[in-house]
């Protein structure tokens, strides 16, 4: 293993709230002025590219003027719109970041099939003729599109790169499939890979509810015709996302305003993972993946963290010829193109780290593959240590190196490493499906981005919140790669959902290095970060769902029962005189829906089928409830 340390700096905390969602359209679209010298160097043009079965795509290509060079093609496919559209337009820059534009390339941009001003039928997560039997897919489009681009667009050098950030990184993935010799490198960042395992929409098929129905209730929307207008978002008449859901009563009242929103339905009436689901599963086809990957991901996107960390892991197992690499930094979805990348809600990362990215990694890497330039020297992975605030390059993700430990849970709200006695013991709260825990104490009509690293003091004050903590740690404590829960737990219900949160919990005297009198502007305490519950890593996994995804199974009311999963990785330090809690709970409203805790159909569950239930989680020596840990000595930095 060679490890770097590329920055090391302090933790610096301030509070900065805003807003987060799906990203649309484009981050590229939304300046309306363009980049100074954009039309100057850039001649735009759109056509509309003949796929092999007559249907046509819209696509806008950028031609630099500097005629007697040839450049290579950098690609975004998208289902968010092309905009600005019309030849005289410009977006506000072109490709990932500035540089790129700088340097010269031929960027094209596409509607894709169904979409905006793209001709033929748009599906969601379209799945690939190898599994619908389709004459067309997604790979088919790109493969079609690439052919006409090197025989059309003067200039070019024969070589193409494909880049998107959440659902047009899907796109670039199945790009990746195609099979067109000129494509070299493709980067998914933030994929869309599994919308009921991990992605979006579901957590081990928990719903997140209204991510999802925000979402789909203005994006699912079929176009009468080709259209440059984004629809209409949903209007929800008040700004409490809370109340709204909770006071709408099930997840079947949905549907009273999804009449016009066929894939809601459809997601609805998929309640287990059945070949809807399974068909869109991506992971399946990324075999034999001839160009250079660079899948990028963000320790705390709240969308599509699964979907990076499954592409990259996937290509390891399958296509293990492919040169494949990850990136992963502290961001929020799609943060290393829209922010800075040096903060998220209160938590700060001590630097730029979406430049450092963008100069350091992305671009090097097609400038590599699409323009011949030296070996950039990447790593396998590059990623962020939360907590410690630095880079690494590592030859593996996970390292190799980490060993694997458990934090278990003791009598009295204890956490250790140190399994329990042979008496240990066993908590009970009583989950009331009407009084639903907040998953964030701010008033939010969505998913606001900062609930991945929100203080958590507000919810282990609930009485349905068991709440385990270390002592005080001697030394910092490093974890990397997945959590792996371990419950033994019981219900007097027939379903339940076990939330797991890993959280940092600061010292009490923890003084913000950037402090300045009068506080900050959410919290004029004078020590507003003392004692901080930084939300680290959270998870659900639907009970019924603890042994198969697509047979769901009841529990037997009072019977101790193992629950066991694997969340998302993390790479976070505990630092010295921090402490180490898990909070364990079975609502987190509404982020994910309520379970009835009855075994049913959710998505058709009525107001009076939600019932309380008393839940027991057991920590004895026979039946050793906890988490699984990768821990990453100082030693192996």
């Amino acid at each position: 293993m060679t490890s770097l340390r590329i920055l090391r700096v302090p933790v610096l905390l301030f509070a900065l709230l805003g807003w987060g969602g799906p990203l649309l359209p484009a981050p590229r679209a939304q300046a309306e002025a363009p980049t100074e010298g954009l039309r100057e160097h850039y001649t735009k043009r759109e056509v509309l590219i003949p796929m092999r079965d007559g249907v046509k795509l819209f696509t806008a290509i950028y031609t630099p003027k500097d005629t007697g060079r040839t450049h290579p093609i950098l690609m975004q496919r998208t289902p968010y719109s092309v905009w600005p559209y019309g030849e005289t337009a410009y977006p506000s820059h072109l490709g990932p970041s500035p540089r790129f534009q700088e340097e010269g390339f031929i960027f094209v941009y596409q509607d894709v099939r169904g979409r905006m001003m793209s001709e033929g039928e748009f599906v969601n997560m379209r799945p690939q003729r190898a599994v619908s039997g389709a004459a067309v897919d997604e790979s088919t489009d790109t493969f079609d599109t690439l052919d006409w681009l090197l025989k059309h667009v003067d200039g070019n050098n024969g070589r193409v790169g494909q880049w998107g950030i959440s659902y047009p990184a899907f796109y670039a993935a199945l790009g990746a499939l195609s099979g067109h010799p000129a494509l070299k490198a493709v980067s998914p960042q933030a994929p869309i890979v599994d919308w009921f395992q991990g992605d979006d929409f579901h957590r081990n098929g928990a719903l997140w509810l209204p991510h999802a129905f925000n979402f789909m209730a203005s994006f699912g929307r079929p176009r009468p015709a080709p259209t440059k207008a984004w629809p209409t978002g949903f209007k929800h008449g008040t700004s409490d996302g809370y109340e709204w859901f909770l006071r709408l009563g099930s997840t079947a009242a949905t549907r009273q305003y999804t009449k016009e929103v066929p894939f809601w339905n459809e997601m609805l009436d998929h309640p287990n993972y059945d070949a809807f689901w399974q068909t869109r599963d991506l992971r399946p086809q990324l075999k034999a993946v001839q160009p250079a990957v660079l899948t990028v991901g963000g320790w705390f996107d709240a969308e599509n963290l699964f979907g990076a960390l499954q592409v990259f892991q996937t290509l390891g197992r399958q296509s293990p010829a492919t040169d494949s690499r990850l990136v992963m930094g502290p961001w929020f979805h799609g943060g290393w193109e829209r922010s800075k990348g040096d903060h998220l809600g209160p938590v700060q990362f001590g630097a730029d780290t979406s430049d450092w990215f963008q100069a350091e990694v992305l671009f090097p890497f097609f400038m590599h593959h699409l323009k011949e330039a030296k070996n950039a020297d990447l790593a396998k992975a590059t990623v962020f240590e939360t907590g410690a605030n630095c880079w690494h390059k590592l030859d593996a993700w996970p390292p190799k190196q980490a060993r694997d430990a458990k934090l278990f849970f003791q009598p009295n709200g204890s956490l250790s490493l140190t399994p329990p006695s042979p008496e240990g013991g066993a908590d009970t709260f009583l989950s009331d499906p009407a009084k639903p825990v907040p998953f964030i104490e701010q008033i939010a009509i969505g998913m606001p981005k900062e609930y991945m690293t929100a203080d958590q003091r507000f919810a282990g004050r609930r009485t349905d919140v068991l709440v385990f903590q270390t002592e005080p740690l001697a030394e910092d404590l490093t974890f990397a790669g997945p959590l792996r829960p371990e419950l033994f737990v019981a219900t007097t219900g027939t379903d339940a959902d076990w939330v797991v949160k890993l959280i940092d919990v600061y010292p009490d005297e923890f003084k913000n290095p950037d402090f300045k009198e009068g506080g900050s502007p959410w919290n004029r305490a004078p020590n507003p970060m003392g004692g901080y519950q930084q939300l680290v890593r959270g998870e659900v996994m639907r009970g019924k769902f603890r042994d198969s995804l697509e047979a769901p199974t009841p529990f037997t009311p009072g019977q101790p029962t193992r629950v066991a999963w694997s969340m998302n990785d993390i790479f976070h330090t505990f630092q010295k005189g921090h402490r180490i809690m898990v909070q364990l709970q079975s609502t987190w409203f509404p982020l994910m829906d309520r379970n009835p805790q009855v075994f049913m159909d959710i998505n058709k569950a009525g107001i009076g089928d939600y019932k309380k239930a008393t839940h027991t989680v057991f920590h004895d020596a026979a039946r050793p409830s906890g988490i699984g840990v990768g821990v990453w000595s100082e030693m192996q930095k």
